[in-house]
């Protein structure tokens, strides 16, 4: 793999045959050539080098949340806790591990320590001891290097039982701060990938599970592991999200909110159900999904709560059940509110913005009269053909959309002067607003625009709204 450096074409990356033919990165192609005539050589691809890499961490996931890439060739892992969870040793995993790799073509050199930067260093020398480790692990500037190698001091071992102080004044403060963290002395924790959940729960299959008919049931008991956890911290859950890991290195993310802090298993495996019936691209199992893991990223308090028997609580939970189906099928933006304005004409009255997952709270219905005025409005108003007894009186019949309405019932008008701040006259067409039901029972909202005789000789009539 070569690229462009210093004005010529270089060797970026070769196998382990190159290197055995004398070729070593940071060489000129032309020289490599002139050793080798006819070598082949490519374009180097960092982004895709990248993207690679990024896929390997998805992918190690199965063995610990906490992953994090390292460069632009190696990842950590902190497995510290996780290998009684995996059912593995230190042994089983390291074969597990080096055999998924091996199965995407991959050369790997894995190694455990007790501290990350020693893990690393001790995978990219080969060694499997951190006093075994050249110098060149401490990745300082080239010249301490080479002058701790005349001085003699090739090794970490050479290092580690002389006098930090010395060290320092000699060779700079920042050796002995990398020597501690080779020799596990101090550990700079990883900035994991994705940050871990506080509350997981996993399921690793004996056989790979090829269908996706048990996985609705296999998320409701991991959920109900779930639950356990979040009672005994009095938390509940605010979005969920489920990792499938399939045999062949590919993850798959599913993710879901709630507008409504719960742990209830089923209701979570609702919401999933939801989801799957949603997805653009259906999930593909491919060879089949060997293991599963149920994460709750988003917590909130959930104390336990005693039901007020006076009131109807299970209208509240079913709206809020009801919102969280629809912000997961059709998304959050497609979920709108309504919120009344402080203005005069019916179409500024009122707007809809899109509603948050958390606030899915639902006003109480006011007791009472039906609302004067409907939810649903047309913008613009549809004109209609309205035939009446006079010309300023009610509609008797009106003929929309090609139908015609025998009106049965009204009440009004409602009138509506124009606002005259809004007009450069300081005037404009007065408008008288009718609910008029029809002999199918139907209900509308129907005004006339303009007072007969005085701002117009034949008015129009339109139809602003329906009525539920």
């Amino acid at each position: 793999m070569i690229e462009k450096r210093r004005g010529a074409l270089r060797i970026v990356a070769l196998p382990p045959a190159a290197c055995a033919l004398g070729l070593i990165p940071g060489m000129a192609l032309a020289d490599a050539r002139a050793r080798i005539p006819g070598l082949p050589a490519f374009d180097h691809d960092p982004s895709g080098d990248a993207a690679l890499l990024m896929w390997l961490v998805g992918a190690c996931e199965r063995y610990t949340p906490t992953v994090a890439a390292s460069g632009t060739q190696s990842l950590v892992m902190d497995l510290t806790g996780c290998l009684e969870v995996a059912g593995m040793d230190e042994g089983q995993l390291h074969r597990d591990l080096q055999a998924r790799l091996a199965r995407q073509g991959l050369q790997s050199a894995l190694a455990w320590a007790s501290t990350p930067d020693a893990a690393l260093a001790l995978a990219r020398f080969g060694c499997a001891r951190a006093e075994d480790l050249p110098v060149a692990a401490l990745e300082l500037d080239g010249g301490v290097h080479l002058a701790l190698q005349r001085a003699g001091l090739r090794r970490i071992g050479d290092l580690k039982t002389r006098p930090r102080a010395a060290l320092a004044a000699r060779f700079g403060t920042q050796l002995p701060v990398q020597l501690a963290c080779l020799l596990g002395e101090e550990d700079r924790h990883i900035t994991p990938h994705r940050t871990p959940p506080a509350i997981y729960a996993e399921c690793r299959f004996a056989e790979p599970m090829a269908t996706l008919a048990p996985l609705l049931d296999v998320i409701r008991a991991l959920a109900g592991d779930t639950e356990r956890q979040l009672a005994q911290r009095a938390w509940g859950g605010r979005r969920f999200e489920v990792t499938l890991f399939r045999t062949d290195g590919h993850v798959t993310h599913l993710s879901v909110a709630s507008g409504q802090v719960l742990r209830d298993p089923a209701r979570i495996a609702t919401l999933f159900n939801e989801r799957l019936e949603t997805l653009a691209d259906p999930l593909d199992p491919g060879f089949g999904y060997d293991m599963m893991r149920l994460a709750v990223p988003v917590t909130q308090e959930l104390a336990e709560e005693q039901a007020d028997l006076a009131s109807d609580s299970r209208t509240q939970g079913n709206i809020t059940a009801l919102l969280d189906r629809l912000t997961t099928r059709f998304g959050a933006e497609s979920l709108c509110r309504f919120h009344p304005r402080d203005e005069h004409f019916p179409e500024y009255a009122a707007s809809f913005s899109p509603m948050p997952p958390q606030a899915h709270e639902w006003p109480a219905r006011a007791e009472g009269d039906p609302p004067l005025r409907p939810l649903f409005l047309y913008d613009p108003p549809q004109r209609t053909s309205v035939l009446a007894e006079v010309p300023d009186g009610p509609p008797l019949r009106f003929s929309w959309r090609g139908q015609q309405h025998l009106v049965l019932r009204h009440e009004g008008p409602e009138r509506i002067a124009y606002p005259w701040w809004k007009h450069p006259d300081g005037h404009g067409p007065t408008r008288d607003y009718y609910r008029v039901e029809d002999d199918q029972g139907r209900r509308f909202w129907l005004f006339r625009h303009g007072l007969y005789g005085q701002e117009s000789t034949h008015p129009q009539w339109y139809v602003h709204g329906l009525f539920a």
